[in-house]
């Protein structure tokens, strides 16, 4: 267990103790941040005609380039819009705007579809951080909305109107009509479980198949099995007590090995080879899964499953396409793709707590391997954090709180696995692990969930350094598991509130220890936070301008 104690300031600061158990105020530790104070520096950022697009519309720099420094905060609404109008020349037409009053929101028609190159939303903790929700919000503006990797571990909930829609193959961006979704190769499929969910869309009203090319499946995507999934369960059951992984066991690391084992079986070879030659390659991967350790008493349905794809190949046929060609055409036509990204950064198969993670590069590098674009037509890259922190399963989790903290974090958060449904572990947000991916992810913007579960809590802790037995302080996270349980979290406490937050609109509605604590995660990242959740609803999103 990672020791979460600290003398800091001279004062012993623990979650789990009393209030009255300080650490220091949230103003006097400004050396632990490594974020410059990006606010009031003057220096101007470059935007795409996406960004501005969706600004008109209320939403967001929706396709910012990278910058050094963000404008400073007291720019109204209305002034950043006239500055955007005067240093872009192709903003979309009809696409005009007009202050409301105050300039705290601004009135537009609905904009066509933005112009230009790739933005990606990603996680940027364990998961769970709410990704779904920030892709609904800002798809209307994407003519594509993509998925790149991991597979049907991952799970994305949305509220429309009070109705609850959970993916875990599809694209969030598939609810808007306009937008096609696209399931780019880097994604493992399981065909049942993805045509479940097309069927559950049905029966609420939204017949995706009935309308071509609203969905596209890569025909380089590497199907999940059944057998792969009774193989990931196997061997979970043999590390034994103490030592699983925490998998979803849906299939995902397995169907990974048969990948890179080059063994696998893709959707092109089902839809567009022949039956015999798949039902060799199928025959022989079952086979060989048959004869993995702990498989040997698991029974693998070969008819059965045979006699399903089989079934499903028509269906499947006219969703396959040659993605990596489609999309590029697209982009160079002007278009905006969206990436939604799986999973999170820490849980990466190369840059996570390993061997605590997934089986893919839920990173910003999969953007680029997962769809098959170049890297210059990448343009924002958009990271989720919660204003808490949770994870799903086993591994490293250095804020982990448990008690009256825990409980309510998790109660009223109601955290539990959308795909699995097992109860998260919760913490304080972890400012260490934030700059890692931060340094990893490069993000233009943050998206900051569900600060309203903070309310009531009293003082709020904040994990901002890890520091070694030897007391010097950890840049990065530590590769070795054992190393990392060594550290100390260094805390910070700041100062709670008490007041609903949910219905409010406007980042200047919050009350001030709110806005103290946004801005706080601000400095300590030197990351700008453009978006905070306070509710669950799709419109629960305030933008911080």
């Amino acid at each position: 267990m990672l020791q979460q104690g600290l003398r800091l300031a001279g004062k012993a600061c623990l979650p789990q103790q009393a209030a009255g158990a300080r650490a220091m105020s949230a103003r006097s530790a400004p050396a632990l941040a490594n974020g410059a104070d990006f606010r009031g520096s003057g220096k101007k950022m470059p935007w795409t005609a996406a960004a501005a697009a969706a600004l008109v519309a209320g939403v967001g720099f929706v396709g910012a380039t990278a910058c050094s420094e963000p404008a400073p905060r007291a720019r109204t609404t209305t002034s950043a819009i006239a500055e955007l109008e005067a240093r872009m020349a192709a903003l979309e037409a009809g696409g005009g705007q007009a202050a409301a009053a105050g300039g705290a929101k601004v009135a537009a028609k609905a904009p066509k579809k933005a112009a230009g190159g790739v933005d990606v939303i990603l996680g940027a903790q364990w998961g769970d951080e709410g990704k779904g929700k920030l892709v609904d919000a800002l798809s209307k503006h994407y003519t594509v909305c993509a998925r790149v990797a991991g597979g049907g571990n991952a799970g994305h909930t949305i509220v429309v109107g009070g109705k609850k829609y959970a993916f875990h193959l599809l694209p969030s961006g598939i609810l808007h009509a306009e937008s096609t979704a696209v399931i780019g190769h880097g994604v493992v499929v399981h065909l049942p479980s993805m045509f479940k969910e097309l069927d559950n869309l049905r029966v609420a009203g939204i017949d995706v198949e009935a309308q071509e090319g609203r969905l596209l499946v890569s025909d380089r995507c590497h199907l999940v099995f059944n057998f792969h999934q009774q193989a990931d369960g196997a061997a979970e059951r043999m590390r034994g007590d103490g030592k699983s992984i925490g998998t979803t066991k849906k299939g995902i690391g397995p169907t990974a090995c048969s990948k890179m084992q080059r063994n696998g079986v893709r959707v092109g070879d089902l839809v567009h080879g022949s039956w015999p030659l798949f039902e060799e390659k199928f025959r022989t991967l079952a086979a060989y899964h048959q004869a993995l350790p702990g498989m040997a008493d698991v029974p693998i349905d070969v008819e059965g499953e045979l006699a399903y794809l089989e079934g499903v190949r028509a269906r499947l046929r006219p969703l396959t396409e040659d993605t990596i060609v489609w999309v590029n055409k697209r982009v160079a036509a002007g278009d905006a793709v969206l990436i939604e990204g799986a999973n999170a950064t820490m849980l990466d198969i190369d840059y996570g707590t390993y061997p605590f993670v997934t089986s893919s590069n839920p990173s910003v590098g999969s953007a680029i391997t997962g769809l098959g674009l170049s890297v210059d037509k990448l343009h924002g890259v958009f990271g989720i954090v919660k204003a808490y922190c949770t994870r799903v399963g086993e591994g490293p989790f250095p804020t982990e709180t448990f008690g009256v903290v825990g409980e309510h974090l998790s109660t009223v958060g109601h955290e539990r696995g959308t795909t699995t449904g097992r109860p998260r572990r919760c913490g304080w947000l972890d400012i260490q692990q934030m700059r890692y991916a931060v340094l990893v992810n490069g993000f233009t913007f943050l998206n900051l969930t569900k600060l309203d579960v903070l309310t009531g809590m009293g003082p709020i802790m904040v994990g901002v350094a890890y520091r070694r037995p030897d007391g010097s302080l950890v840049e990065g996270m530590p590769a070795n598991l054992e190393q990392l349980g060594e550290c100390e979290v260094v805390w910070e406490e700041m100062e709670g509130w008490e007041e609903d937050i949910t219905g409010c609109k406007t980042f200047e509605a919050l009350p001030a220890a709110a806005q103290t604590y946004v801005r706080r995660v601000e400095d300590l990242l030197g990351v700008p936070i453009k978006w905070i959740g306070v509710g669950p609803d799709r419109d629960d999103i305030i933008l911080h301008a």
